[in-house]
């Protein structure tokens, strides 16, 4: 049935599903479908191959670059095979005018794709920005073949360096030293994305609800930010911390931690974040940082992909609470000292 309203609905939100090809998304979808529950899913496919999830032809509404296919629960899958963004605010079209109807989305990139062109979509594309809102991005690791992609293969790291959660898929297939020594590897990549097997439980809730790139939510998601006790064991993975930085020789992505135990002069590290993007910007994959501002009782707390960056002032710092400030920046390639030479200048 169609709409009569002609308010569009809120925004839709979304999740990237990435991973290398065999890491196991299609798996991890359809099991998502099938303990979906109420929750309507939309799955986009961006794929030149066949549809990946089993179902039945609906409805092609004239659109040779987007097939849709209904499935459990309400769910459909589109396969998209033009160009992302049209196929995206189609879809938004259909669903404001009642003849496709979803609660979320979830991307599936191509295995050989690197994620970043899809992120910077919800940021940048005005047809698509005002319609979704980006959840957080998802990364399947095989752990059977993981260690010889990220030799050989730059974007299987970048993939694990844009996660916000990294979700190791056939650990039943290896043994425990290797499970261990590739979630050590990862966590030099990606200092702050969890690393765990997919959860028994595939609901909605479970994997999805991430609020990655919600930034007042930024303590909530990730409470051990600031002090460096990340509940994945930051600390103790040899992450780049203040002055200190160490990489696998073959990882092209790793992640840099700086950290000033203090506040800061909001003009003099705007400067700095600024000059830092100039410098940096395209090799920087993700960044996170949540900073104590002079004369200002709230965090300012920015996060950004590449170029394109967001700042906003979130909750008051709490009564006792130490105003520190700290960024982590996962990228290719970084001139770490220079990098934390800036940072300290900065903070001074």
């Amino acid at each position: 049935m169609t709409r009569q309203s002609s308010q569009p609905l809120p925004p839709i939100p979304v999740t990237i599903l990435t991973g290398f090809l065999g890491a196991g998304k299609t798996t991890l979808l359809n099991r998502l479908i099938a303990a979906a529950g109420d929750t309507r899913i939309a799955v986009v496919e961006n794929e030149f191959g066949a549809v990946g999830i089993d179902g039945g032809l609906i409805e092609a509404a004239g659109r040779p670059d987007i097939t849709v296919i209904e499935l459990a629960n309400g769910c459909v899958c589109c396969s998209v095979r033009g160009e992302m963004s049209r196929a995206l605010a189609d879809l938004a079209d259909r669903r404001d005018a009642g003849t496709l109807a979803f609660d979320r989305l979830v991307l599936e990139t191509t295995g050989l794709a690197d994620p970043a062109p899809v992120a910077q979509a919800f940021f940048v594309d005005e047809g698509v920005r005002e319609r979704y809102v980006l959840d957080g991005i998802l990364t399947l690791v095989d752990a059977v073949h993981a260690p010889a992609q990220l030799d050989e293969q730059r974007v299987a790291a970048a993939q694990v360096g844009f996660a916000d959660r990294l979700l190791l898929t056939k650990t039943d297939l290896v043994d425990e030293a290797r499970v261990a020594a590739l979630t050590e590897r990862l966590r030099r990549i990606n200092a702050r994305a969890p690393i765990a097997p997919p959860p028994a439980d595939t609901s909605v809730a479970a994997l999805l609800d991430l609020n990655a790139f919600h930034l007042d939510d930024v303590l909530e998601v990730d409470p051990g930010f600031l002090t460096g006790h990340h509940p994945q064991g930051l600390a103790r993975s040899g992450i780049a911390t203040a002055g200190e930085h160490t990489r696998s020789w073959d990882d092209d992505v790793s992640s840099l931690v700086l950290h000033h135990p203090g506040e800061v002069d909001v003009a003099r590290i705007g400067a700095y974040v600024e000059g830092l993007l100039e410098a940096n910007g395209n090799d920087m994959l993700r960044y996170k940082g949540v900073l104590a501002v002079r004369g200002n009782p709230q965090r300012l707390v920015f996060q950004g992909v590449h170029r394109i960056t967001g700042f906003d002032y979130g909750r008051p710092w709490g009564e006792g609470e130490t105003r520190e400030s700290r960024i982590v920046i996962i990228g290719r390639r970084l001139d770490a000292a220079a990098i934390e030479a800036g940072f300290q200048a900065a903070c001074q």
